[in-house]
Formats: structure tokens, C-alpha cells, sequence
């Protein structure tokens, strides 16, 4: 699909097609991560409705951690799924960047190369 190190530079118009896709594939990657979190914490704490809990999977996803009322009392099922989908969450994002970065870094190193073999 990319060019190897013995062809010329992809035209930029490929170069923007491929970050689009690459975009395309981490937002699709990111929505399915927030169902996955909105769902799990309707499911294991009752007391949040469907605004609490996207706000809770938003917050997680994004690393800036979890919003709950002190009032509320977590189950044990609420505290393992939490657990898991933090360590999840921190995952899927690093993993989404590295996506996102993927055309630039080969874009990058792609260039450096050529400029190697004109030397």
C-alpha cells in the first residue's frame, strides 16, 4: 500500500488521502471505545443515567479521569469495570495516536531516506 524505500515520494494528494483514512479508522476506533464505556457504566451503576455515563467514558478515554458523586456507592462490578476500562482506555488512545501519526512518521522517514540515497 506505501511505497517502498526504492520509489519516489507519494504525491501529496495520496499523502492527504491516506490521513484521511487514518483519521477515519481512529474515529471509528474511538466511537466503538466510547460505546463500549457508556454502555458498561449504565449497565453496572443504576444511578447514572445515559448523560452520566457518557460523561464518565468521555472523561476516562481521554485520560482526564472519572467524574462520580461521592454519594454514590460503587458495586464491585462497577469498580472492576472501571479498573478494566481505564487500563483499556489508556491503551486504545495511545494505540489511536500511533494511527493518526502513522502517514506523517513514514511521510517523514520515507524523505530522509531518499535524501540518503541522492547523497
Amino acid at each position: 500500500m506505501k511505497e517502498t524505500t526504492k520509489k519516489a515520494l507519494a504525491p501529496k494528494k495520496i499523502f492527504y488521502k491516506r490521513i484521511w483514512n487514518n483519521a477515519l479508522v481512529a474515529m471509528l476506533i474511538m466511537s466503538i471505545c466510547l460505546l463500549i464505556g457508556v454502555v458498561g457504566y449504565k449497565l453496572t451503576i443504576p444511578q447514572f443515567d445515559w448523560y452520566d455515563s457518557l460523561l464518565n467514558a468521555s472523561m476516562i478515554l481521554s485520560g482526564m479521569g472519572p467524574i462520580i458523586d461521592a454519594n454514590i456507592v460503587l458495586t464491585n462490578q462497577a469498580k472492576v469495570f472501571a479498573s478494566v476500562y481505564a487500563l483499556f482506555s489508556g491503551i486504545a488512545f495511545i494505540s489511536t495516536i500511533g494511527i493518526l501519526i502513522a502517514p506523517l512518521a513514514h511521510r517523514f522517514f520515507h524523505q530522509l531516506h531518499l535524501e540518503d540515497q541522492d547523497q
